[in-house]
């Protein structure tokens, strides 16, 4: 028997800092609380539909995690410096949406370490602390220094990442926990090399602008995972499009089933039927 069924556009879970965390999916009107699925059957059906998170157009393909081509194409959320900060061009007057920028570019940012399949260096918005250590599915997190622009912060990034990595492998993110680090002395041991161009970019964009978090602390994050994948195999909505099985553990945007693995956010903007029995 059933004890959950809904529908309609799905959007990226919504994590908050508990212990463990805890999940919500927003699928059409509603938010579904996620962790009460451990341990019983889910279903999963892609219904056809995807429609731009943006402008609501129907597409046939889904574009950066849920846009139509022609969005895709003229915003400026989905412009190479998204992924690429350090290239960021608003300065230059050619931003495609300079109102854009100036709310989510032009503010502050932390650069920071995460342990999540492994030591890597990222950023974020301020504001977005924690939110997205938890969308990466972080174990650990230690904010490192307070940027100024997301430009700045993807220049020091790129500093950093010439140590460290800055992307997580997904496969060994499923499959256990990382091992647990000293944050403090690996932020120490990767700002002591970086230290010469992050002096260079103080000087270039003003002290303030770039400033080190020396008292920030190390937050740990604990997910709700009954069962690690041993061998994760990722399913695909748009090859097959039910997915069923029983939720194992939810980490960062994964569902872990025992038949298969699924990002929930790359699936943003298809509409999805959901059970749970």
């Amino acid at each position: 028997m059933a004890l959950l069924q809904a529908s309609g556009a799905v959007r990226k879970m919504v994590g908050s800092l508990a212990e463990p965390v805890a999940y919500q999916l927003p699928i059409g009107d509603e938010r579904v609380p996620m962790n009460e699925w451990l341990g019983k059957t889910v279903s999963l059906r892609a219904l056809g539909d995807i429609h731009c998170v943006h402008c609501g157009r129907r597409t046939k393909k889904s574009f950066n995690q849920g846009y139509c081509y022609p969005c895709f194409k003229k915003l400026a959320q989905c412009d190479t410096c998204i992924m690429s900060p350090e290239k960021c061009h608003y300065a230059e007057g050619t931003c495609r949406e300079p109102a854009w920028g100036e709310q989510f570019c032009m503010t502050e940012h932390i650069v920071y370490l995460a342990n999540s399949s492994g030591l890597k260096v990222g950023i974020t918005r301020a504001s977005q602390v924690p939110t997205r250590w938890i969308d990466q599915g972080a174990s650990q997190a230690l904010p490192i220094l307070r940027v100024a622009t997301r430009q700045q912060s993807g220049l020091v990034e790129d500093l950093i990442r010439q140590q460290v990595a800055d992307k997580t492998n997904w496969r060994t993110l499923l499959k256990g926990e990382p091992p647990q680090l000293d944050m403090l002395a690996e932020r120490d041991r990767l700002l002591g090399p970086a230290a010469e161009g992050i002096a260079e970019l103080q000087q270039r964009f003003g002290l303030q602008a770039i400033q080190p978090l020396p008292d920030a602390e190390t937050l740990n994050i604990n997910y709700p995972v009954l069962e690690y994948a041993t061998k994760p195999q990722s399913a695909n909505l748009d090859k097959e499009p039910l997915l069923e099985g029983t939720l194992l553990g939810i980490k960062g945007q994964y569902l872990l089933l025992d038949t298969a693995v699924i990002n929930i956010r790359k699936y943003t903007a298809y509409s999805l039927s959901v059970s749970v029995s």
